[in-house]
């Protein structure tokens, strides 16, 4: 590919639009747009989308997505039009939970530093006054959030690249994408070939259709939203009218409780629905029968559906009483299954990107990240969220789309806890020992389709429980007072635990040490037996993941991975020679962590080889027989206490269980779940990434400078780190000890030092055998030091806490080195 490679974009709608203009801005301008339709106002969900611009989310990268595009879009007009009017957002409270609910978003929008407040009903009432304030209980407010012209944006942003070069073609319906040496090299129409390097589907609801053409199961499901307009409200506009006269100004307003939005429209409200059934759409068949030819995604109006919407809308307004629904319509927009957007290239086809399901709300933002990927191949935002190589092949079926999709319609608005599972379709991937842990009672949620024991109502007679303190309402959710028994079992005895869902990647070959070396950061050049604990950068030095690294022998090596996105990761680095064979072995094995000081009483007399500390010392790996069962054994433990992660044939997996059940029964030894595992962990100080961890944080400031050694070669990321590693850290990841330890927060809250805020909580929870509620938090390097005083935001309380040297448990390594 040429420095300047030849960009197709299909579809010009907002986001294909934007990311014209975001490429054409960084250089590149061998760009076509293909559209079906007309322009601007191209019949997709654009042409009818609302245009509300919310930037508060519990995702910071959905977040940033927003304020990005309020901040883009605000500065953008056309023929002296604004795009954007920043009204600002209002969201109400009619139930006491709600109310609390608005304290927890009022934190998110302070962690992620987006201007708001919480306001009560008076104030309510003065921002929007068509509201009934007896029914209002409070409020949130965030005064940057706004309405977007989406098509007047389009047109803007499309208007700027064609100045810099970009071609925008209407009335060219894409029959096919061609490919060559393995990758993309032209996309067909209607109208004629274009040869292109790079092919990016902006095609919005439309998506699957494109990706069929290229073989990909997009996990992407079209959903029809209802949308109307009233007749005439003569409180908008009559001076004498009921609210004394409403100025232009009247920000945007979400009723969540009922799954309402509403803006205005001059005279006009209008109104959005989530409360109605989902209503998935079939693109097999001709859309229409609502919006005429040009409007394929507006939908006929389903009256019977929009009528409870109808109602609670005039029950919260009263000032609709006398109007009516003038117009509606089944818009036609895109949910995901897990509720992220798809960006990135496709990990089976180099060359072919997506930027689908992104909102009006998320556009610009969205687009800014997938032209930093692609011109600089890294991006400002933390993408692993949205990133289209995250799902396993099991979460790509397309029921599994279309009922995770149609769920996350119906919960678009809902309160969810942050260990909240989907329900349907469970479960989809068991352990081996799957059979026994619910013998034992196990409570399962869900995560990558894994089912994942959080505790076992076996161990509820545990004399532990007594030992373990209460915590407030929220964070007693998904959790038992048993999952802090289990952690002090394991601190005093033994505890097994499933860690099967713990990604496995095979890699063997002449080759293998040097693609590893060259991928990672630490020293992987050892004897056979060793393992090491190592980063996947980025070219910035972004962790982009970590692993754990067992040679097993000269050229074979096991890694242990985080998600799909690992393995996709090494994939693009394997050699063309063939000398590196790469293959994710986690469905055919499983995997027993045994973890506490009697660990070794229970291992060794099933076996005959040598555990001792002697024999088998920490960070090393060998094969063995436990009872007739073949492992792989690795001296490794992510809670902190001796102990190995025994790996064997899913075939074999329940032998395993059973084997070492048995024999660790006269030691009490009990099965325990992820929730004491993560308890235990934080007590350590490691880090999981995706949460305390991501792409925007290099190895120094997280805390993993050991697992760097820049003397070992060139590997990726390495230049950047030399760079990095004297220079003063902006940020901290910091060990937070809360004053009070019944306070227990779950993650996300924002944290201020001397009165401002200073940063946020990636990760948290009890410490059992340390007697405190722990907190892993980013913050300013001015805030970082140890003893420093700090306050943690939750649910609109400030909780005092310390910044504490850690490890909080065993810093001199005495229980896992012995």
């Amino acid at each position: 590919m040429t420095a300047q490679p030849a960009v197709v974009i299909i579809g010009a709608g907002i986001v294909g639009c934007a990311l014209s203009d975001e490429l054409s801005a960084r250089g590149w301008t061998d760009i076509t747009v293909l559209e079906q339709g007309p322009l601007f106002a191209t019949g997709g969900s654009t042409s009818h989308a609302p245009g509300l611009v919310f930037q508060t989310n519990a995702s910071r990268a959905m977040s940033e997505f927003a304020a990005y595009t309020a901040r883009k879009y605000a500065a953008l007009s056309l023929d002296g039009r604004p795009c954007y009017r920043p009204l600002g957002g209002l969201e109400v409270a009619t139930t006491p939970e709600r109310a609390e609910e608005l304290k927890r978003r009022h934190g998110w929008a302070t962690a992620w530093g987006i201007e708001s407040r919480l306001v009560d009903t008076e104030e309510c009432a003065r921002l929007y006054p068509l509201l009934d304030r007896d029914r209002v209980l409070a409020g949130f407010h965030t005064p940057g959030d706004g309405l977007a012209d989406a098509v007047a944006a389009a047109a803007a942003q499309a208007r700027t690249a064609s100045g810099r070069g970009v071609r925008f073609l209407a009335h060219h319906t894409v029959t096919a994408i061609e490919q060559h040496a393995g990758r993309v090299s032209a996309v067909v129409t209607d109208q004629g070939v274009f040869r292109a390097d790079i092919v990016v589907s902006c095609a919005g609801f439309w998506g699957p259709l494109i990706g069929r053409m290229v073989g990909a199961e997009l996990p992407l499901v079209p959903l029809a939203h209802q949308y109307v307009r009233t007749t005439p409200v003569p409180a908008l506009t009559a001076p004498g009218g009921a609210a004394g006269g409403v100025a232009e100004d009247l920000p945007i307003l979400r009723h969540q409780d009922q799954d309402l939005y509403f803006r205005r429209h001059g005279d006009r409200i209008g109104i959005g629905s989530y409360a109605h059934r989902p209503l998935p759409v079939d693109l097999d068949r001709p859309l229409g029968g609502g919006g005429g030819p040009d409007m394929p995604s507006a939908l006929a109006f389903t009256e019977e559906d929009f009528e409870p919407s109808w109602q609670e809308s005039r029950r919260l307004l009263p000032a609709l009483g006398a109007a009516k629904v003038e117009e509606g319509f089944n818009g036609v927009f895109s949910f995901t299954s897990d509720g992220f957007p798809l960006l990135g290239e496709d990990p089976a086809l180099p060359g072919f990107w997506l930027a689908e399901a992104v909102w009006v709300t998320h556009s610009a933002g969205a687009a800014a990240a997938v032209a930093e990927l692609m011109v600089d191949g890294r991006s400002r935002f933390d993408l692993h969220e949205c990133e289209i190589g995250r799902f396993d092949q099991v979460q790509l079926a397309p029921s599994y789309t279309r009922q995770r999709g149609c769920r996350n319609f119906v919960e678009v608005y809902d309160i969810l806890h942050p260990l909240q599972p989907a329900e349907q379709p469970r479960p989809l991937r068991v352990s081996p020992f799957h059979v026994r842990q619910r013998e034992l009672g196990g409570y399962f949620l869900e995560a990558g389709g894994w089912e994942r024991p959080h505790w076992f109502e076996a161990n509820a007679g545990l004399p532990e429980v007594a030992e373990v303190p209460g915590r407030g309402e929220w964070a007693s959710r998904y959790w038992s007072p048993i999952a802090g028994a289990e952690a002090l079992a394991t601190r005093r005895r033994v505890g097994l635990y499933d860690m099967t869902p713990l990604r496995r990647l095979e890699v063997t070959g002449p080759g293998a040490l040097a693609l590893l070396q060259g991928a990672t950061s630490n020293q992987l050049d050892k004897p056979v037996g060793t393992v090491t604990y190592t980063l996947l950068l980025d070219e910035g030095g972004g962790v982009c993941s970590d692993l754990t690294v067992a040679r097993l022998g000269e050229q074979h090596f096991q890694v242990g991975a985080n998600t799909p996105l690992d393995l996709i990761r090494l994939q693009r680095l394997l050699p063309e020679d063939g000398s590196v064979q790469l293959r994710d072995s986690t469905a055919g094995t499983c995997c027993v962590g045994v973890w506490g000081p009697l660990a070794r009483e229970l291992v060794q007399p099933l076996t005959t080889a040598d555990f001792s500390h002697r024999g088998f010392g920490y960070f090393k790996a060998r094969r063995a027989w436990i009872g007739e069962v073949p492992v792989t054994a690795l001296r490794v433990s992510y809670v902190g206490e001796l102990g190995w992660e025994l790996y064997t044939d899913a075939d074999c997996g329940l032998r395993l269980w059973d084997t070492l059940w048995q024999a660790g029964q006269p030691l009490g030894a009990v099965a325990a779940g992820r929730s004491a595992f993560n308890s235990l962990r934080l007590e350590k100080g490691y880090r999981s990434w995706g949460a305390d961890l991501t792409a925007e944080h290099h190895p120094y400031q997280a805390g993993l400078g050991f697992a760097v050694r820049l003397d070992k070669g060139p590997f990726t990321g390495r230049e950047a780190l030399l760079r990095l590693k004297d220079a003063p850290p902006e940020r901290q990841l910091c060990c937070l000890v809360l004053d009070d330890p019944s306070a227990v927060v779950l993650g996300k809250e924002p944290v201020y030092a001397d009165g401002a805020p200073a940063g946020y909580v990636t990760s948290a929870a009890y410490g059992y055998s340390v007697g405190a509620s722990i907190a892993y938090a980013w913050l300013s390097a001015s805030s970082a030091a140890p003893g420093s005083r700090v306050e943690i935001e939750y649910f609109g309380e400030r909780l005092p806490a310390r910044v504490a040297a850690e490890p909080l448990f065993d810093p001199r390594m005495e229980a896992i080195r012995c």
